[in-house]
């Protein structure tokens, strides 16, 4: 299987993982978390194990805490140009997917490289890397998500990396009902970048859940594109569903309508003490010829 490896990161790391967690450096920091991907029982011969600022213990009925120990609420890590708030919270995220990093350069290149300006619509945006490198390299974007506490983090990691007066439009909104309507008013995007949950519920008690609703909302978001539009991505970290599926669903719906080509891989991070990577979830890219 292709991957996609995030492997240009100088604050973040990757140092071991096995029995079901994952040992990282977070700047300075050192944390373990959960991962179900990490099956294998190799031994844990890094004494890093063992010196971990943080740990996010699973409870054994449901959710789970962190040990935090002397950690701070927040600090803060560089990928590049680009800065983000850190902040250990609940169900063991941090606020950051390393993992996305190789389609962060993927988009700023593509945007840096068009040779016209380009507008970005980047939907379940969480706390906006996604967003923050589209406009480094000098899109609009418009950054959506349902959770205002999202947007207002995306909104830190705006100003950490210097684009607090870059042209961010901060939309807190459901995704589908925010692209009809801009359907309807009739403005389009040169690029769109989704990150959709496996299974969530709106303000209304709307039930998501992928298998059933990302074809619609693809469908949907194809009317949201522009006549020249540059490229799309699309995350997935629903278990079970494999790459190809994303290829298969942007090939019917882009490719038909626009032309271009789309790929798919999986997501992966260098494990630095196995020289293995870890898989990470799977991208689609679909992008004009």
């Amino acid at each position: 299987m292709l991957m996609w490896i995030s492997d240009k990161w100088q604050d973040f790391e990757l140092i071991d993982c096995s029995r079901g967690e994952k040992l990282e450096r977070w700047g300075r920091f050192y944390l373990v978390r959960p991962d179900p991907q990490a099956i294998w029982d190799t031994p844990r011969i890094d004494t890093r194990w063992n010196m971990r600022d943080a740990r996010y213990r699973r409870a054994s009925t449901g959710g789970g805490s962190w040990d935090k120990g002397g950690l701070p609420e927040s600090w803060r890590i560089n990928y590049g140009e680009l800065t983000f708030n850190v902040k250990p919270m609940n169900f063991k995220h941090t606020g950051l997917f390393p993992e996305q990093a190789c389609n962060w350069d993927f988009a700023m290149n593509k945007i840096r490289t068009a040779g016209r300006p380009i507008s970005v619509l980047n939907l379940f945006a969480y706390t906006g890397a996604a967003t923050v490198a589209c406009a480094k390299a000098g899109a609009s974007v418009c950054h959506v998500d349902a959770a205002r506490g999202m947007v207002a983090w995306g909104r830190e990691n705006a100003a950490a990396s210097g684009l607090s007066d870059a042209p961010i439009r901060w939309i807190v909104d459901d995704c589908a009902k925010f692209v009809e309507r801009e359907i309807r008013r009739g403005r389009k995007y040169d690029a769109i970048i989704m990150d959709p949950p496996s299974y969530g519920r709106g303000p209304g008690g709307e039930v998501w859940k992928l298998e059933q609703n990302l074809w619609p909302f693809v469908s949907l978001c194809a009317g949201a594109l522009s006549d020249d539009s540059l490229f799309v991505i699309i995350n997935s970290y629903t278990t079970g569903l494999s790459p190809s599926v994303l290829s298969y669903v942007t090939e019917s719906i882009f490719t038909k309508k626009f032309g271009g080509r789309s790929e798919s891989r999986e997501l992966g991070l260098p494990v630095t003490d196995s020289g293995l990577v870890l898989p990470c979830g799977a991208t689609c890219r679909w992008e004009r010829d």
